[in-house]
């Protein structure tokens, strides 16, 4: 097995490359060539494939794409290199299946199938959206952690701290993870969630001194708790956040790497894009030592997840890692529109739902291209959970259909779509429910689900 350690040695004794030459001369050839080699093409009519060979296909690619690139240390500016033998027994001993939280909150995370009707894993909240203060960082945590489909949350990150903004790797930036975590705590205790975990840890922290400070019991962190670490594009790592794995390890918390390879980046189009997917989900294991993954690819036009070929590229490598491992996987969906929109609601529905009869579980959501301060609300995580489990065991085919239906309702809106409304103009912190104008929006949406052939929970 492959440990720390190791990885530490072949960072330091790997081939010298450039980061340039890394890039642009090997993984970008290296992707296009197990393109073509495996015969592996997208047709933009069949935006969730049923195509069992095609996600072997893909599944082949993606190993022998990590065997030939390896992982990039920046910092060294050496490749981290793995042979067949290492990953093949790699996915072997990854667990297929892990424990989070405490108490009543405490819930088993399990490896899925295409079309299984196992409930996916609902990690809901922010994805680490960009929050304004105390008040609205609370206001999101408490609502994600009473939505009934919650097994896990995701916060939104804190900008400021005594007023300032917050500076990366600076004592505004430990500050601030630190209060992450206290404050995440805090909301979860006021809903009676007191055992949830946590799974994106510290979304303030994206440096590693910022995590080590933060990481600890007396700001709230569990061993129960996930430990996200976010991978460099395309496959590659640094010291820092080795550092962060060393930390995580020493916790003994379950690490997931998150990663998001840009549709129309170094792999390219959606097929290159899909091989890069699957080959992080080994390198995650390997380089980052996760136990859980989470791929959050976006189109590079759009920064979001909802697109034809986004669908597409969801759909493929989440069936070529469910059949070929035992991978834990979470995607994360964003979307192009904000709240208190049909749009917004109809593209998170599409993602969510190409996610998981491909055989994922799902972390949602980034809204509104995850950039905007307080551009997120708990009604678009909760309506995420709703398709999640009203699709579990649906038929691919199937999928594939309700999905035209949908990218009807937003596709030729995506490069201009509705920003939507604030946090406070479309949730009523006091009564923790949609604003009137929201619940039309909702019951608008829903009538538009059903008339589809989705029937999802009558009342919010």
């Amino acid at each position: 097995m492959v440990q720390i350690l190791d990885i530490m040695e072949k960072a330091l004794e790997g081939k010298p490359m450039s980061e340039t030459d890394y890039q642009l001369r090997l993984f970008a050839p290296k992707v296009a060539e197990k393109v073509k080699e495996h015969r592996i093409k997208w047709d933009p009519e069949i935006p969730i494939p049923s195509d069992n060979s095609l996600a072997d296909e893909l599944f082949e690619a993606g190993l022998e794409l990590l065997v030939d690139v390896g992982a990039y240390c920046t910092d060294t500016g050496r490749v981290i290199s793995y042979t067949e033998e290492e990953i093949r027994r790699s996915l072997k001993e990854a667990p297929s299946k892990l424990h989070f939280g405490e108490g009543r909150d405490r819930k088993k995370l399990v490896a899925r199938t295409p079309e299984d009707k196992t409930p996916p894993w609902c990690l809901l909240g922010a994805g680490g959206g960009p929050c304004s203060s105390d008040r609205s960082f609370l206001t999101l945590v408490e609502g994600y952690a009473e939505i009934p489909e919650t097994n896990a949350i995701t916060t939104p990150a804190i900008t400021r701290v005594g007023g300032m903004r917050v500076r990366p790797a600076s004592p505004l930036e430990v500050l601030a993870a630190q209060r992450n975590a206290v404050l995440a705590r805090e909301a979860c205790n006021r809903v009676g969630r007191e055992g949830i975990p946590i799974m994106n840890s510290l979304a303030t922290a994206e440096s590693d001194i910022a995590f080590a400070a933060a990481l600890q019991p007396r700001f709230g962190m569990r061993r129960s708790d996930g430990y996200m670490i976010c991978c460099m594009d395309p496959m590659k790592v640094d010291f820092a956040r080795l550092n962060k794995v060393a930390v995580a390890l020493s916790m003994g918390g379950a690490i997931g790497m998150c990663f998001g390879p840009m549709l129309g980046g170094y792999a390219g189009g959606p097929e290159g894009t899909a091989v890069s997917n699957v080959a992080h989900h080994m390198m995650g294991v390997l380089t980052y030592q996760s136990s859980w993954l989470l791929p959050f690819t976006i189109h590079l036009k759009y920064v979001a997840s909802s697109s034809r070929d986004m669908l597409w590229v969801i759909s493929s490598m989440g069936q070529a890692i469910s059949r070929n491992t035992h991978l834990l996987s979470l995607n994360l969906n964003y979307t192009t529109a904000g709240p208190c929109t049909p749009m917004c609601l109809y593209e998170t529905s599409a993602s969510v739902m190409a996610a998981v009869v491909s055989g994922l579980s799902i972390e949602s959501l980034g809204v509104a291209t995850n950039k905007h301060e307080d551009r997120t609300t708990p009604v678009e995580p909760r309506i995420s959970a709703e398709v999640a489990h009203a699709v579990a065991g649906m038929k691919r085919s199937d999928a594939n259909e309700l999905a035209k239906k949908l990218l009807a309702k937003y596709e030729s809106k995506l490069s201009s779509p509705p920003l939507g409304k604030g946090l406070y103009e479309c949730w009523d912190a006091d009564g923790r429910e949609p604003s009137k104008d929201y619940k039309a929006v909702i019951r608008q949406y829903k009538k538009g689900m059903a008339d589809m052939g989705l029937e999802l929970k009558p009342e919010l």
